[in-house]
């Protein structure tokens, strides 16, 4: 009787300790007869992960544009495309016509070398002075020193009148009358006025003669035949100036002397 209640009252424990306890996991049940086990799950080298999953259709793959879903496109004509593509579409306006043969003129006789030019380019040591063969030879553009005045005699009759002015008279003469710029009468006004001038009208009037002789003499050889031409017309009306002028200085100075006699004689 008393082993019976030590038997219940261990149960009643038993079952009250289990009451607040985890109950252990039960064991895997047994694979069905015939069945195929599952592998376990492949992950990638190293990483310990699963990939993810693949991209739904349509979405732009890594690196390039998105793949077109079925249908975008219009399908191939009947016959398919033509053998070796469609040809090149021009650029707007089209592309420039080349002209065909015969379109330029042919070139002169001796223009180039018969047979056509030696091979690896020009010709030894250059094309020989003068340029290519058939061509015009190159301007000479040596400036040929043409000087003004050359042909005027040391000594100049015509002389400045009186003036207030600071100049150097026989500079500013001798580049008036060597001037081809100026006609006899220009030249003639301009020492007329000599005296109603400014000091920098003067020294701007010997400034423009100074340039001009400069400038001429900067052209080339083959403007010298037409220099010469009209610095002989200016000096040929140069000497008809001082021919009138020394007849204007003998009819003053003839003037004054008359006058004297007739004070002398006291009429």
């Amino acid at each position: 009787m008393d082993d019976q209640k030590k038997d219940q009252s261990n149960q009643s424990q038993g079952a009250g300790a289990g009451a607040g306890a985890t109950p252990p996991t039960p064991p895997p049940p047994p694979p069905a007869k015939n069945s195929v086990p599952t592998p376990p799950p492949q992950y990638p080298a190293g990483s310990g992960t699963p990939p993810p999953p693949p991209p739904p259709q349509g979405a732009p793959q890594a690196g390039g544009y998105p793949m077109p879903p079925p249908g975008a496109y219009p399908p191939p004509p009947p016959g398919g495309y033509p053998q070796g593509g469609y040809p090149q579409q021009p650029y707007y306006g089209g592309y420039p016509q080349y002209p065909g043969a015969g379109a330029y003129p042919p070139p002169p006789p001796g223009a180039y070398p018969q047979g056509g030019y030696p091979q690896g380019g020009y010709p030894q040591g250059g094309y020989p002075q003068g340029g290519q063969p058939g061509m015009p030879p190159p301007e000479d553009t040596t400036p040929a020193n043409f000087q003004l005045g050359t042909k005027l005699p040391r000594e100049l009759k015509v002389k400045c009148p009186a003036h207030n002015l600071k100049f150097d008279e026989s500079k500013f003469i001798r580049l008036l009358a060597g001037s081809i710029s100026l006609s006899k009468d220009e030249k003639k006004k301009i020492v007329e006025s000599v005296p109603k001038l400014k000091q920098e009208q003067i020294d701007e009037l010997i400034r423009i003669f100074e340039e001009e002789k400069q400038k001429f003499a900067a052209l080339s050889k083959k403007h010298v035949p037409q220099l010469e031409k009209l610095a002989d017309q200016h000096y040929q009306e140069w000497m008809e100036l001082e021919r009138e002028v020394e007849q204007t200085q003998m009819k003053q100075s003839d003037d004054k002397k008359a006058e004297e006699i007739r004070k002398n004689l006291g009429l």
